[in-house]
């Protein structure tokens, strides 16, 4: 059994695409480009491609990570070459590793995610700073989240590594948050937000980096 993982960035014009139908579109370049992963056993057998963490609709990122199984070994540059002609030009593949077989796999090794968030606000650099800084002192800060199976309870702080001021200008921001982005749960970026007092939707978000278990 041969694995390799899949750097790549996912730009505006796929942000709403769905995370099964992301699947779908590499299984079709696969399948264009001459390249056959190997499949699940079982009665419905699939293609052994798994992302690290499924993208938020509406988000891009530069930094997604994916391991596609093979049975028979080809080489990172080879399949570089093969996949890159069919794919969308708003997936952009960045870098191709072999992985072992046998390492965890991403989903259980997935710890943190980085994101850079753009909003509207006019508030200075300095009152920014003290948000991020009050919110960061918190020792707990209870949240709750609507979904369409109920309410969800939590503690949002728990999900927040670290948040940093990138960039304030008059009526905007750019605000960098670390997120806890693990089984046990993830950390969403608009939530972080209003936790800060942004009343805006954000502008923009973008996934910037994914950190395993392995890089500490």
């Amino acid at each position: 059994m041969h694995r390799l993982r899949v750097k790549f960035g996912r730009g505006d014009q796929l942000k709403y695409l769905s995370h099964l139908d992301l699947m779908r579109l590499w299984e079709r370049a696969l399948r264009r480009a001459g390249i056959t992963p190997a499949y699940s056993e079982g009665f419905t057998p699939h293609p052994r491609i798994s992302l690290a963490a499924p993208l938020p609709v509406g988000v891009t990122s530069s930094a997604e990570l994916m391991d596609i199984f093979f049975n028979q070994r080809i080489s990172p540059g080879e399949f570089t070459d093969r996949i890159k002609p069919q794919l969308p030009g708003d997936i952009d593949v960045i870098e191709v590793t072999a992985a072992a077989a046998n390492a965890p796999s991403l989903q259980s090794s997935v710890r943190f995610a980085e994101y850079t968030v753009e909003l509207e606000d006019n508030r200075d650099a300095r009152t920014l700073a003290s948000a991020i800084a009050g919110l960061l002192a918190a020792g707990q800060l209870p949240w709750h989240h609507k979904r369409d199976t109920g309410e969800r309870f939590y503690d949002l702080r728990a999900l927040i590594d670290d948040i940093w001021l990138v960039d304030a200008q008059p009526g905007s921001c750019i605000i960098g948050m670390r997120l806890r982005c693990d089984p046990s749960g993830s950390g969403r970026p608009e939530q972080v937000a209003i936790a800060l007092g942004f009343s805006e939707t954000p502008q923009h978000i973008k996934r910037t980096k994914l950190i395993l278990a392995s890089q500490g």
